[in-house]
């Protein structure tokens, strides 16, 4: 793990890294020494680790919680190079989608093949964030809303250091295996009106997680109208299980 470079600003500090071929980056409270608990997100589709609302977020569990948090580029996203199988797909679904096909199961289709390569990934990141020693190893949530819940359900569900999820924007199709082997605590976000996930397929997906604590915080509006104040319960849930 590199880092390469690092600011400060409200008391919060962030450091952008390499780890391998992965770019991410890292934010904590200045002066921040020993364990504290760690919440990884992942980013929605077409966008990067430093979206305005991964760092809206970052810096609210950091600011408010005394939380670390981090957060990377998924493959074909932010400062990692395109890839070509992955363009190859984006415009087949395109043209099936402009021919009549349904969008909601071309887009798990690609979300699943993705996570094969992020679910190691993000493990690694884990391992590398939780050596540094104002991280430590304590207690770890992760929050991912679209691609990051399709990406998010297998990583919760494969590891076992997460305590405690936050989802949504996502559905069923591909990801109600890996939603099964899921028990941590999981606050799963639904827009009634998505028009990219049908609403009947975000609820199947609520339904098939495992946990015994599991919420449902439904709102209306299309897909990228997640209301601000859901942040706010965000907060309270990662307070509450991760502490």
């Amino acid at each position: 793990m590199r880092f390469t470079s690092e600011t400060s600003s409200d008391g919060v500090r962030e450091q952008l890294f390499i780890l391998g071929e992965i770019p991410g980056v890292l934010w904590t409270p200045d002066g921040a020494t020993g364990t504290r608990p760690l919440v990884l997100m992942g980013h929605g589709g077409g966008q990067h680790k430093k979206a305005p609302g991964i760092v809206a977020r970052a810096r609210r569990f950091v600011a408010g919680c005394g939380f670390a948090v981090v957060a990377v580029d998924v493959p074909a996203h932010g400062d990692r190079p395109k890839e070509q199988e992955y363009d190859r797909i984006a415009t087949d679904n395109q043209a099936r989608v402009a021919a009549g096909a349904e969008l909601a199961p071309l887009i798990a289709s690609f979300q699943e093949l993705v996570a094969r390569r992020t679910v190691p990934e993000w493990r690694a990141v884990l391992d590398a964030v939780q050596d540094l020693d104002h991280v430590g190893a304590g207690p770890v949530g992760y929050w991912g809303v679209s691609l990051g819940c399709g990406l998010g359900v297998p990583f919760v569900a494969a590891e076992p250091r997460v305590r405690a999820a936050v989802l949504g924007l996502g559905g069923a199709l591909a990801s109600a295996g890996s939603a099964a082997r899921i028990t941590v605590p999981v606050r799963f976000l639904v827009q009634w009106d998505d028009e990219r996930v049908p609403r009947a397929q975000s609820l199947a997906l609520f339904d098939a997680f495992g946990s015994a604590e599991k919420t449902l915080h439904a709102n209306p509006g299309g897909h990228g109208e997640v209301p601000a104040f859901e942040l706010d319960g965000d907060v309270r849930f990662f307070a509450r299980h991760l502490g």
